[in-house]
């Protein structure tokens, strides 16, 4: 079975609550609503031949509403082939049911995805933060998260551990040089400080040197 064919039997069985599929790239991707992805997820897997789970991510489309989606990444270890499914979450309700009654494999993508971005995954077995401490209030892969990070207590001040401070990298080893202007124009560009988000925020129209 081909990933089209399986959205086509997935679109007979969920009718609206999947939308049309899209091919970029050899790469077949299809949305499905929130409220019908553990049953998509489990029809795909025992029907469709859909085993294996090698990716669950979380995404960011600032500006932009549903400003986050849940990216599932499948593989037939069977007929040798790959879907993508998308699920578009809204910013007042960032609750999603977990797949990892389905897969295994979804229980720390979950975490991840719940650590970073602040998506939750209702009935996780121990949804708790994978790489962040306890008590840890940002989510440092949402896009407004500036790149020197943010000022935040470490888990227990009281024994002396301190703070975490902002630490600016651009031009440091982490971060990508800038490419030719046609590739800043068509791609987004973090910031370093809050400050630098603000001023983007206020003049978004403002075309960055090179």
């Amino acid at each position: 079975m081909t990933p089209s064919q399986a959205v086509e039997q997935l679109r007979q069985r969920f009718g609206d609550a999947v939308n049309v599929p899209v091919l970029f790239r050899g790469e077949t991707s299809v949305r499905v609503a929130r409220e019908k992805i553990v049953e998509a997820c489990r029809f795909l897997k025992w029907e469709c031949g859909f085993d294996m789970l090698t990716d669950l991510a979380g995404v960011d489309n600032y500006g932009t509403e549903p400003r986050f989606e849940v990216v599932y990444h499948l593989y037939s270890m069977t007929n040798r082939c790959c879907l993508r499914v998308k699920v578009p979450v809204t910013e007042d309700d960032m609750t999603i049911d977990t797949v990892t009654g389905i897969w295994a494999a979804a229980d720390w993508h979950e975490r991840e995805a719940f650590d970073m971005f602040g998506l939750k995954f209702r009935g996780h077995p121990n949804l708790k933060r994978i790489l962040m401490w306890d008590g840890y209030p940002y989510f440092p892969l949402r896009k407004e998260f500036p790149l020197a990070g943010m000022d935040a207590e470490l888990r227990d001040p009281e024994s002396g551990a301190g703070r975490v401070e902002v630490a600016p990298m651009l031009g440091g080893p982490f971060v990508p040089g800038q490419g030719s202007p046609s590739s800043i124009l068509r791609e987004p560009q973090q910031v370093d400080t809050i400050a630098e988000e603000q001023e983007k925020l206020a003049h978004p129209n403002k075309k960055e040197s090179v």
